[in-house]
């Protein structure tokens, strides 16, 4: 019989929504949290059994894996959680997933492939919004035009955003990156503004450092990667975002960001939308091709794509190292996900 599935950070709201996406595909997932009494509530509430774990107590973590095939880290930000929750997958022999968007997290569990490879288990960071969607639409336009040079990947701006996105999108305020020959190289967030169509008609976007600088590569071998995201007022202001940093990251800043995280999230609607991606590739010899994606909202896709991938990883469906979702699965694994429909747009 195959290990269990655990769920690390159900407590949260991404992690809740891939919990209950796993009991809807018949799958009873263990549930773990740092806080005693809000893991027990939420497994509760499910029927599920679950697990305390620390990030500071490695220990603990480290025997939340007994018995388990796959984690699912919905913990974030992933700069505090990645590296204790993978390092004992590796040591336990335990798949690491998680629904991580941050650029630095991608390298250093990049840098693992071969200590992977070696245990026999998969590494496949990003397997919600970030990145499945748009790993895949890059997998797509990259094999329409071979020999592609550089790759643009655009995202319609989101309804809302959980705390946990919104604390993690403050600690990178000033974390601006594209690839460029192949390497990850500074540019600074906000400064690059171009239009993409998403569906209704061109919209400003503007450059910000999105995960598939890091997977797009690894999925398609084209070495130029920007991407953009639909331009916001607060969008705009990137720009001003080596100002502030220095302010966020003193405690008092810490503090106040948290708050408004928070504050902004319990007013926040909760939005049935779609979400928007386009792609876009050039050989640089005159050539191109572009195709859009249309998902369901980003926090819902987030729960499907990762109990998808999850339940396959736990059937034995999984590539040891370090591996991007297009890769293994293919491009046209998005379109088996609900409400996915895809447009070439040449």
């Amino acid at each position: 019989m195959p290990g269990d599935i655990l769920v690390y950070g159900a407590t949260g709201y991404s992690g809740g929504l891939v919990a209950r996406a796993l009991c809807e595909h018949g799958t009873r997932p263990i549930l773990g949290g740092r806080d005693p009494g809000r893991t027990e509530a939420v497994a509760t509430a499910l029927g599920l059994a679950h697990r305390v774990a620390r990030m500071e107590d490695p220990a603990t973590v480290a025997a939340a894996l007994d018995g388990v095939a796959v984690v699912v880290n919905a913990a974030g930000p992933f700069s505090h959680t990645a590296e204790t929750v993978v390092r004992a997958c590796l040591d336990r022999g335990v798949h690491y997933l998680d629904l991580c968007g941050e650029v630095p997290v991608h390298q250093r569990l990049a840098s693992l492939h071969a200590a992977a490879r070696m245990r026999g288990i998969m590494i496949m960071p990003g397997v919600g919004f970030d990145v499945v969607p748009t790993d895949a639409l890059a997998a797509h336009v990259a094999r329409r035009l071979r020999g592609g040079r550089t790759l643009a990947v655009a995202v319609s701006r989101p309804a809302f955003l959980s705390p946990g996105s919104a604390k993690t999108l403050l600690a990178h305020v000033d974390f601006g990156v594209a690839r460029r020959d192949g390497v990850v190289t500074a540019l600074a967030l906000g400064t690059v503004q171009r239009s993409f169509d998403f569906g209704a008609g061109p919209r400003a976007c503007v450059n910000v450092s999105l995960a598939d600088v890091v997977t797009a590569f690894h999925t398609t071998g084209i070495p130029n990667v920007t991407t953009f995201a639909e331009a916001t007022p607060l969008l705009r202001l990137l720009p001003l975002g080596a100002l502030v940093a220095p302010l966020l990251r003193t405690p008092l800043g810490t503090t106040v960001g948290d708050a408004m995280a928070d504050a902004v999230w319990r007013n926040a609607p909760r939005a049935n939308g779609s979400m928007g991606i386009v792609v876009e590739v050039e050989d640089g010899r005159g050539g191109r091709a572009r195709a859009r994606l249309t998902t369901p909202e980003a926090y819902a896709f987030t729960g499907i794509a990762a109990a998808a991938i999850a339940a396959r990883a736990q059937a034995g469906e999984y590539e040891p190292g370090f591996q991007t979702p297009a890769r293994l699965f293919g491009p046209d694994f998005v379109l088996s996900l609900p409400g996915v429909a895809r447009e070439d747009l040449e």
